[in-house]
């Protein structure tokens, strides 16, 4: 049976156990009366790409970040001629999201004000990129230069001998604000390129299917592929370290199962080892940096960094050191991926008339060189900035529990923003004046109801998408980045599946066999044996280095410029994305069969 719409977000029934789960978030992330009419008429999915888990009250501003910051750079910026922004709402901890499409009397004039607006980006790309840089590295400095301790009993004598003029409790109040508002501004900076780097690479994609109608997404996208960027850097870091261990022969003391802390220690005993320590300390500030969220990185304050848990990356030295004692090569295919690309890209333009060679060299060219923004952002953005974001968070709440404005540092987690302005205020404000902070007293009961919440949001599953399906998706960026698409949709609203194939996305080309690996957190990582077919809700970069394990990967979400689809084609293996359920339909140690070249999954055996 196919039903012909999805549920409207104000039928769906509070979890029992959740009541009064709105109080979590702020109250212009919900759904409304007021808005009710516009909102039911709406198309939402569940942004399962960026945020696959209910969200703490804390956590609420990374969605404020990217939710006014790619809409003012798509709608009042850039004038992107198609799309204003993606709205978003909060349903039972979940956030939707819907494109928002531009009015069609508007596109003509908003195209020629996008061409002249954007085309000053296009002439001049590789200098705004390297300004580009130059603004996010000052922002992460800012952010790793403040300081929340506890507040001290007295002052250091410097306040008074350094005419300071101010108190280390106003800092507090003040460095909060900066905190968040920098992060804010540093997203600013994330949409200034990315969407009209976007735009480029469609610009692309788009001359490639009205110039050879029969050609596939996987194709076109090959022709952009294969560029060193230093996306890659980390994994290509544990990679030199495997090296090294090697070289100074230490490779039967780490291809055993102690963890890092422990192996560390014994390494540091003898001079090879201290210097393959000392060499692995030098690396992790800032490669190890590296949030370790499935699917968008940096996206929840729960996820720890590689630095933050080192079993991790060092499970992929270890993989490496193996695979290198075995005579393998372990470096990325790029070369090959390299050649490929200019294969593709010289038989397409050989059947391009002159006059059509000159636009397609240009097109390409852009699309190669935006491409490499594309993938880098997430390093500096979605890695270094909010791994500094969080641990400043965490810094922040460990000094509000020694002061006794909350019981334990998690606690904090459970305010909203504004929220924590208030508790700190009130924390500060009694260490100025030597009383007691209401705090503790006054939050304990807010915060452990919605500990409460949270746990029954947890259980609950939310249906993928909300309201009337459009008859056609075809809004670019919700078909490439999200892998929404009318055919996915449909298989969503189908309540009568056949359990033995799974249809997504080619991400990636290829067909291979073999079994079934479910991972949905980062600490199942080094489960993750050689030729298993990763299954998963989405990949990051914090991934990387188990591709060089893996024979295939199946996501739940993404399309084909989703990171999993671009990862895979760079590692030259097969992928299928957007497949919706994946992670809820297959069972680890299942044989499959995944066919990156039709977007087809078929289960061989069971488990």
């Amino acid at each position: 049976m196919v039903a012909d719409r999805f549920p409207s977000p104000f039928d769906i029934e509070t979890p029992a156990g959740a009541e009064g789960w709105e109080s979590m978030y702020d109250w212009y992330h919900l759904f409304g009366p007021e808005r009710r009419e516009l909102d039911e008429g709406r198309f939402w999915f569940a942004d399962r790409l960026h945020h696959p888990d209910v969200l703490h009250p804390y956590d609420e501003i990374q969605c404020e970040c990217w939710w006014q910051a790619l809409g003012a750079f798509n709608t009042r910026i850039f004038a992107m001629p198609p799309a204003f922004g993606v709205d978003q709402r909060i349903l039972n901890g979940r956030l939707y999201v819907t494109p928002v499409a531009a009015p069609p009397d508007d596109v003509a004039a908003r195209a020629e004000e996008f061409g002249r607006r954007a085309g000053h980006y296009y002439e001049r790309w590789d200098a705004i990129y390297a300004e580009w840089k130059e603004k996010v590295t000052a922002k992460l400095a800012e952010i790793r230069a403040m300081r929340f301790d506890p507040l001290p009993d007295l002052e250091p004598e410097s306040t008074v001998f350094d005419h300071v003029g101010h108190s280390a409790g106003f800092r507090m109040i003040r460095d909060f604000d900066r905190l968040v508002l920098t992060m804010y501004e540093t997203y600013q900076y994330h949409f200034e390129l990315l969407n009209i780097g976007y735009a480029a690479y469609l610009t692309f994609f788009a001359m490639c299917r009205q110039a050879f109608p029969d050609i596939s997404d996987q194709s076109i996208s090959r022709m952009v592929g294969g560029l060193r960027v230093e996306l890659y850097r980390p994994d290509d870091e544990l990679k030199r370290l495997a090296k090294e261990a090697q070289r100074l022969g230490l490779g039967d003391r780490l291809s055993g199962t102690e963890d890092a802390a422990t192996l560390f220690a014994s390494l540091r005993e003898d001079a090879a080892g201290a210097e393959w320590v000392a060499d692995w300390e030098r690396t992790a500030d800032p490669w190890f940096l590296i949030n370790t969220d499935p699917g968008h990185p940096g996206g929840y304050h729960t996820y720890p960094t590689w630095a933050d848990q080192p079993d991790i990356p060092l499970a992929s030295v270890r993989e490496y050191l193996r695979r290198l004692t075995d005579g393998e090569s372990i470096d990325r295919p790029t070369d090959e991926v390299l050649a490929e690309r200019d294969r593709i890209t010289a038989g397409y333009r050989e059947l391009l008339s002159d006059a059509d060679r000159a636009t397609f060299d240009d097109t390409v060219g852009l699309a190669r060189q935006v491409f490499a923004f594309i993938e880098e952002h997430v390093l500096y953005i979605e890695h270094w900035m909010w791994a500094t974001f969080w641990a400043k968070s965490h810094e922040l709440s460990r000094a509000l529990a020694a002061m006794g404005e909350v019981d334990e540092p998690e606690d904090m987690f459970f305010l909203r923003r504004y929220e924590v302005a208030e508790a700190i205020y009130d924390c500060v404000a009694a260490w100025s004046v030597g009383s007691r902070p209401r705090g503790a007293d006054h939050l304990r009961p807010l915060i452990a109801r919605r500990r409460e919440i949270y746990t029954a949001l947890r259980a609950w599953e939310p249906p993928p998408a909300l309201g009337p399906p459009p008859s056609q998706i075809d809004e670019p960026f919700t078909v490439m980045l999200w892998g929404i698409t009318t055919s996915s949709v449909s298989e969503w609203l189908r309540a009568d599946g056949d359990d033995g194939t799974l249809r997504g996305t080619a991400g990636s080309p290829g067909i291979v066999e073999g079994p079934v690996r479910v991972v949905t957190h980062p600490s199942e990582l080094p489960d993750v044996q050689p030729g298993d077919v990763l299954v998963c809700p989405a990949t990051s970069p914090a991934w990387a280095p188990v591709f060089a394990r893996i024979a295939a990967t199946v996501s739940d979400v993404g399309g084909i410029m989703s990171h999993t689809a671009i990862v895979c084609r760079e590692y030259g293996m097969p992928a299928v994305v957007g497949t919706g359920n994946a992670v809820s339909s297959l069972r680890t140690g299942q044989r499959v069969r995944v066919d990156g070249n039709a977007g087809v999954v078929t289960v061989l055996e069971p488990a």
